[in-house]
């Protein structure tokens, strides 16, 4: 069963393949967004990014997120989950100003459709 840390884990490495891969199959697996387990991590950028994650699963179903996601701050530094953001002018703005809520909020920037799965 795939937990949202590791999804967070394959981001923070810049692994989108492994990260999109994760990111189906766990929801796939998850129904209840809610009943989804504050992540046993003392990387703060994983915790902060798992949160923003599942946040942002949930208000893509219309469900309710975990609790213990609203206890989670944000990351210390501005984070890009989309290497080409970082030489890519336009992409870098788009992220900046369209990346989803509950990732913005924390530090991490991505295309407003990031894994968004058809």
């Amino acid at each position: 069963m795939v937990r949202v840390e590791q999804i967070a884990q394959a981001a923070l490495a810049g692994d989108s393949l492994q990260t999109r891969s994760l990111a189906q199959d766990f929801l796939r697996e998850q129904t209840r967004l809610q009943d989804v387990p504050r992540p046993e991590t003392s990387d703060m950028h994983v915790l902060a990014l798992s949160a923003g994650l599942v946040e942002m699963f949930a208000s893509r179903r219309n469900q309710t997120a975990p609790a213990w996601t609203k206890s989670v701050g944000a990351a210390n530094e501005s984070v890009f989950l989309v290497k080409s953001a970082l030489t890519m002018k336009h992409l870098r703005k788009l992220c900046e100003t369209e990346s989803p809520p509950p990732l913005r909020r924390r530090k991490f920037f991505a295309p407003p459709n990031y894994l968004e799965f058809a």
